[in-house]
């Protein structure tokens, strides 16, 4: 048995990346603010640290502020030599098979963002460019399946959630998983691992080979959510903007559970698409569900919906409550449309080109203090822009609370300052105030300072 708190050792690829440039090697390398090493440092720290309960990135540095990785060329290839590592992410002395595989995709999709994607999708169109920038990212990681019928299922929902609900999101996977759907969640604890753990029984009940639990994040959030254990193929987005979009191109269908702000954040995100005139008519299941006792939570937020982005919203959903069983034959149900769709326009199963994400929910939006309190959230705009601003909002608030630059800020600034129409300022403050009541805003709720104020 391993006592010892950290391992040094060196690994190697096991199938790919066994051969790197000269040029990669030196980015990985470079401590420079152009070079990848802080970033690279950061992201293979927080999947050697899967299984963590820590949800800041600041404090998962700061816990192993010894942790170093370098990148070295040998005869017989690529050598990552692990400095002072987390002494779970091995048994025996030999790094887990699982986290050795995603150590090396972390390093893919660095080095692909980086290198590749600037030659690849040469078109001044906001909206096309990063719609062909995720695509590539995509193919790179081979995460999409051609020929096969839409299965994928994405499911959202709060890293911190209470054990029933917990419990809940893993008998939702099995009843998804009984019906050979695949798992596509932002790779994380909680409402993003319990569903995977669920499908993984039915998968075998069902003998499905090669069964796909696909985990999406990105480099700012993946120390405060590392990757869980189930995960089987990990792609990091270079940012939170490009991760909720490879969700929506990715997957046929979307399950929300309780969450908090992050949860909310993708709810906005997915309904001010879904709410755009060019999407109408594209079928998209999105339901809401959770155990009972659940009610108050759905019923928050979807008071807050009508409340803000209005009544037409509501009709782009369903919530379900304590019934995993209805849940899966209603996302199957949806996905059937989703297939009969994409066969009359002749859509791909594998990547939604047909679509439309407007550009206001494409942009990367860096949550400054200033950014914060300039943001438009007032009425007489478009249901779907008033949706795209209070998705930065909330995407503001989870920087605060569990990203290293927001958390910084934070602490140098005070809280983020949010204001706008007063009937619009109630209906968040409502929201975010029962988020912080229900204790979803962080795992460790007793310690958690709101790093925001609403100014009504």
């Amino acid at each position: 048995m391993i006592t010892e708190q950290f391992i040094s050792t060196s690994v190697t690829p096991l199938e790919s990346l066994d051969i790197l440039s000269p040029h990669e090697v030196a980015k990985l390398q470079d401590k420079s603010n152009s070079g990848l090493y802080r970033l690279f440092r950061q992201c293979s720290l927080a999947v050697l640290n899967t299984g963590s309960e820590m949800d800041s990135a600041s404090q998962v540095l700061d816990r192993f502020k010894d942790f170093d990785i370098h990148i070295k060329h040998k005869h017989k290839g690529v050598q990552l030599e692990l400095i002072n590592a987390p002494a779970t992410a091995f048994v025996e002395g030999e790094l887990i098979q699982g986290i050795r595989e995603h150590l090396f995709t972390v390093l893919r999709d660095l080095l692909y963002v980086g290198d590749e994607l600037d030659l690849c999708c040469d078109t001044d169109d906001i909206s096309e460019r990063t719609t062909n920038t995720v695509f590539h990212i995509l193919r790179h990681a081979d995460a999409m399946k051609p020929h096969v019928k839409p299965n994928m299922v994405v499911c959202w929902g709060g890293h911190s959630i209470k054990r029933p609900e917990y419990q809940y999101t893993k008998k939702v996977g099995y009843e998804l998983g009984l019906r050979r759907l695949n798992i596509c969640t932002g790779c994380g604890p909680g409402a993003m691992k319990g569903p995977m753990k669920g499908a993984t029984i039915a998968h075998s009940k069902q003998r499905v080979l090669n069964p796909r639990y696909v985990g999406l994040t990105e480099p700012g959030i993946i120390a405060a959510e590392s990757p869980n254990p189930i995960v089987n193929e990990l792609i990091t987005l270079p940012d939170i903007e490009k991760r909720l979009e490879a969700f929506v191109r990715l997957g046929h269908g979307i399950i929300v559970f309780p969450g908090g702000a992050g949860t909310a954040e993708e709810i906005l995100y997915m309904l001010g698409i879904l709410l755009h005139p060019r999407n109408k008519d594209i079928p998209f299941p999105l339901i809401f569900t959770g155990p009972e006792g659940s009610e108050a939570y759905f019923e928050t937020v979807d008071k807050f919906i009508r409340e803000t982005i209005g009544e037409n919203a509501t009709k782009r959903y369903e919530i379900i409550v304590d019934d995993p069983h209805q849940v899966a034959v209603r996302m199957r149900e949806g996905l059937d449309l989703v297939l009969a769709h994409r066969k009359e326009t002749d859509e791909s199963f594998h990547y939604n080109w047909q679509l439309f994400i407007p550009p206001e929910f494409q942009l990367p939006f860096e949550p400054t203090h200033e950014a914060m309190a300039t943001l438009n959230l007032k009425r007489g705009q478009e249901d779907y822009i008033l949706a795209a601003q209070l998705r930065r909002a909330l995407s503001g608030i989870v920087a605060g609370n569990v990203k290293e630059p927001g958390v910084e800020a934070i602490r140098k600034h005070g809280p983020f300052e949010l204001t706008g129409d007063k009937d619009i300022m109630a209906s968040l403050d409502h929201l975010l105030e029962s988020f912080v009541d229900q204790h979803r805003m962080k795992i460790n709720h007793e310690e958690y300072v709101p790093c925001y104020k609403v100014v009504r």
